[in-house]
């Protein structure tokens, strides 16, 4: 038996029903009707039933949420105050890492060793995290070797320093990483220059 034939068969007589939200349902009438709703004086078979909803229940939404909406309409909130130009932005990423030098270490994975930086700076590719920004900032960049400078370096011994430069893309911004490495901690100062600024400063 499908479930259009059960409907048609079906000869309970029910009660329209609401609850304290206006919303509405049918209920049997020779049922008890369940806490928290009451009837609306309707009574008749399913389908004058529904039919009688569909009528009276032409907003759907429940009263709470009608009357906090018509009390949003009536009392709408004030507007956010414009932005004052005297407050100054927070500054980005990029902003504050080309602001004066940061302290910085080389990434290195599993282990930091001397051994290792060597190892990437062969393959022309190092890791330096500024460790002072919230929960440090790893970079990773393509070495310059026209602008690094190996020749204090004495990685057999990790004695000496390093400086090392490279480009990459920080937040959509294209950056040169500078870094002054010292090999006995692996660790030194760095920052970080916007390459459009530098490519202005030397024409």
């Amino acid at each position: 038996m499908s479930w259009n034939d059960s409907d048609k068969e079906d000869t309970t007589i029910y009660k329209v029903v609401m609850n304290h939200e206006e919303q509405y349902s049918i209920w049997p009438d020779y049922k008890e009707i369940p806490r928290g709703w009451q009837h609306v004086g309707k009574t008749g078979p399913k389908a004058e039933c529904l039919a009688y909803i569909k009528e009276v229940w032409t907003d759907m939404r429940p009263l709470s949420l009608r009357k906090s909406m018509e009390e949003f309409a009536k009392n709408p909130p004030p507007p956010l105050p414009p932005p004052d130009p005297n407050t100054p932005r927070e500054k980005s990423l990029v902003d504050r890492l080309c602001e004066g030098d940061h302290p910085v270490e080389v990434g290195l994975r599993p282990e930091r060793s001397a051994k290792l930086f060597k190892e990437a700076i062969d393959r022309d590719y190092v890791h330096v995290k500024f460790t002072q920004t919230k929960g440090g900032t790893e970079l990773g960049f393509r070495l310059n070797r026209g602008t690094s400078d190996f020749s204090a370096a004495d990685f057999e011994n990790g004695k000496g320093t390093v400086h090392i430069e490279g480009c990459l893309t920080l937040d959509y911004v294209g950056v040169n990483c500078v870094a002054d490495i010292d090999l006995s901690t692996l660790a030194g100062m760095g920052r970080l220059v916007k390459v459009e600024t530098q490519e202005l400063s030397v024409a």
